[in-house]
């Protein structure tokens, strides 16, 4: 048993839950004022969450130099995670631990996951955000908002129609959907509109989970509430009979929704078991939307704190790229340096070894070696865009220094700065604190950081960047859907507009089935369709699904609560 500040920790590591829970928090206005906001800069949302007027805060620091942002991404990931949330928190604990001001920013999480196979986003063990089940629970409502002002939408258009259709939509081209923050994949398609001309006029369309709609991407790449009324106003939701493309403010619908998520866009505070500031905003999906927190938030954090650790969703191939070619494009900011985390045992299964945790546990070189080429085709992704790249090794008690070895070796021949093992989750920052270093230093080193494309190639020539610099694809086949978009894209004046692929994460390729580092293949692109407000163009590669559904078993069955004192049980 270690203690550490107001944490005891416990060997065997119990539950996240129990650690939450057993955890002493101070007054969200503690923490805001340790992290240098004013206590009218803070709007509390009960005593251990608020947000943050992050106009003031912007307004008040803007002469003062902004901090070095770091970005936390992964291996491909696999079915066991890499903790990669984990990794993000505990390495801000750590360089705070050593004197290093540091803050973090992170996403919201979404109650698909939540209650589905993959948990929250609150990290893990002793490396967490706390109060862990508000966070994962509704926290300030931001998503519902989200959610609403994406329905309002389509339910303006669905009353359009059924009021005379003055704007002579085609019923045929709207592809604004519905959403609501659960799986549910019976609600992939519907037929609404049934029931009697009083319901409305029926037709085909379907949900998405609220964290894929783009009034989401929205918020994250919002840089201000003009901003964000700009954007709302300018989705396409479908298109004329004459074939021009109708927009939200064309409805009347973008000040509405603006209004809805007036709150929702200022970044939340929380605080780590350690007592260490976090921002918390927005909850994109990254292999369908940008898959970062809020530029916003980023912006923020880099006025108050030295350095910045975010994180990007799934692997560096997904969120880290868009971190690159979409946040810090819109935001005008660049890395300093990124991590590339990993588990030993992740690099076995891209090896070749099947999800068997005890067969992971045994030592196997050859596999592990294999695998490694994953590690260095994500080091290889991140050095195309000029920043230095230090890799961390999520340790478990069961893994070998000869092991540790052959990763380190790997990493730094693919170009890496270092490869650190780490202990966050046992041990919070006291265990990364030689990774902290090796990071810092990397960050003061920075780089000569660049875009993957320019915005003035054309939509073929940014697609077939990504896919075979960053997939390491042989190239790339356009369905005639796909064909048809490019025509039409480019004709608008779309075609000078950056992109976000939509593809699975569990693979560098369209593939989900193709682990390690793929080679030899050719990504088909289905469909491109056009994010106008969010700012982006995403094709669609092989088969994405923009709603989840549960497992046979979902995690919601093991959710309960202690009636006789109100405390959640089961939250993992």
């Amino acid at each position: 048993m270690t203690v550490s500040g107001r944490i005891t920790r416990k060997n065997p590591v119990p539950s996240d839950i129990e650690i939450a829970q057993a955890a002493t928090m101070q007054p969200i206005q503690a923490i805001a004022e340790k992290a240098g906001i004013l206590e009218d800069e803070l709007e509390l949302y009960g005593r251990y969450k608020a947000k943050i007027d992050y106009m003031a805060v912007l307004e008040r620091l803007k002469d003062k130099p902004d901090g070095k942002i770091i970005d936390v991404t992964a291996i491909t990931p696999t079915p066991l995670g890499e903790g990669k949330t984990v990794t993000a928190i505990g390495l801000a604990e750590s360089m705070n631990a050593i004197g290093i001001d540091t803050m973090l920013a992170l996403r919201e999480p979404s109650l698909g996951p939540v209650f589905g196979i993959k948990g929250g986003a609150a990290g893990g063990g002793y490396s967490q955000l706390i109060p862990m089940e508000d966070l994962n629970l509704h926290f300030t409502g931001d998503i519902h908002a989200v959610g609403v002002a994406n329905n309002l939408l389509a339910a303006m258009v669905d009353s359009h129609l059924m009021h005379g259709n003055e704007l002579e939509i085609d019923p045929l081209t709207i592809s604004w959907r519905r959403c609501v923050d659960l799986n549910d994949r019976s609600m992939r398609e519907i037929v609404n509109g049934l029931g009697g001309r009083l319901n409305g006029i029926p037709r085909q369309t379907g949900y998405d989970i609220t964290v894929a709609s783009e009034v989401m991407a929205i918020l994250g790449l919002a840089t201000s509430l003009k901003d964000l009324r700009e954007r709302l106003g300018r989705i396409t939701f479908g298109y004329n009979t004459s074939g021009k493309p109708l927009t939200a403010d064309d409805i009347g619908a973008g000040g509405a929704m603006t209004v809805l998520l007036k709150d929702a866009i200022k970044p939340n505070l929380m605080q780590t078991l350690e007592g260490n500031a976090a921002l918390v905003h927005a909850g994109p999906f990254a292999n369908i939307a940008q898959g970062n927190n809020s530029i916003i938030a980023d912006k923020v954090a880099m006025k108050l704190s030295e350095y910045v650790v975010t994180e990007s969703g799934f692997a560096a191939d997904m969120g880290a790229e868009k971190f690159m070619d979409l946040i810090c494009r819109y935001g005008g900011f660049a890395p300093s340096a990124v991590v590339i985390t990993s588990t030993l045992r992740a690099l076995k299964m891209h090896g070749g070894l099947p999800v068997d945790p005890e067969l992971l546990k045994a030592e196997n070189n050859e596999a592990l070696e294999k695998g490694c080429e994953n590690l260095a085709k994500q080091i290889e992704n991140m050095k195309y865009f000029g920043v230095p790249v230090v890799v961390t090794i999520n340790r478990f008690a069961f893994d070998r220094d000869s092991e540790v070895e052959i990763v380190r070796k790997a990493a730094v021949e693919a170009g890496a700065e270092d490869a650190v093992p780490i202990s966050v989750h046992a041990l919070g920052g006291d265990g990364g604190q030689e990774a902290a270093e090796v990071v810092k230093a990397a960050a003061d080193k920075g780089g000569e950081f660049k875009f993957l494309y320019p915005l003035e190639a054309s939509i073929k020539e940014k697609i077939e960047t990504i896919a075979t610099k960053i997939y390491g694809a042989d190239g790339v086949d356009y369905l005639p859907e796909a064909e048809a978009k490019i025509k039409l894209f480019t004709e608008q004046g779309l075609d000078k507009l950056p992109l976000c692929m939509a593809k699975t994460h569990l693979s560098l390729s369209h593939d989900p089935t193709l682990k390690g580092r793929p080679r030899g293949f050719r990504v088909p692109i289905r469909d491109i369709r056009p994010a106008t407000g969010a700012g982006y163009l995403y094709p669609l590669l092989g088969e994405m699904r923009t709603m989840p559904g549960l497992a046979k078993r979902p995690a919601a069955v093991d959710v309960d609560i202690d009636v006789e004192t109100g405390r959640i049980i089961g939250l993992f």
